[in-house]
């Protein structure tokens, strides 16, 4: 058994994660950042305001083209451009992203939009909290568990 103290602190290659948040809340995005800047896991937050930017991320697409491929997404559901829904299908829908994990990260407590993005297989569903120091704690939760307990499929190109 792993000691809490032996958790690695970057990915299985000693490389920082790299996170993508796809986000249009400023405010969601500053809590976001801060929360895993004072957590333990090295990472790379990386911010998409809307769906198509996601998506380009993901891809590797024109102005993203160097982008790291992300260890893992967090997507939020209401989103301008193409909704949280829609990106999650495409990536879930996509042979070469499929394995990369996509948690909603979401305001939305409504069933509907729960049992839907399982359908399009999201990995988890989490809920924003609307307090400030409670959404950093989700945040840091959603840290430990993603990257000290579950292991992630290797990072690159599936060929």
């Amino acid at each position: 058994m792993t000691d809490e103290n032996d958790a690695p602190d970057a990915g299985d290659d000693g490389e920082p994660i790299d996170i993508l948040l796809v986000e249009d809340n400023p405010g969601d995005v500053r809590l976001t950042r801060e929360a895993f800047k004072e957590g333990r896991i090295e990472n790379n937050l990386h911010v998409a305001t809307d769906g198509v930017e996601a998506l380009s991320f993901v891809r590797q697409e024109g102005e993203y083209a160097d982008a790291p491929r992300p260890d893992l997404v967090l997507l939020d559901l209401n989103l301008p451009r193409k909704n949280g829904d829609e990106v999650l299908a495409e990536l879930k829908s996509d042979d070469d992203l499929k394995c990369i994990p996509v948690v909603v990260l979401t305001s939305s407590k409504a069933e509907e939009d729960i049992v839907k993005s399982y359908e399009h297989h999201a990995n988890a569903y989490l809920t924003k909290p609307i307090d400030p120091e409670a959404f950093i704690d989700t945040i840091r939760s959603f840290e430990t568990f993603w990257f000290s307990v579950v292991r992630l499929p290797p990072n690159g190109d599936p060929q």
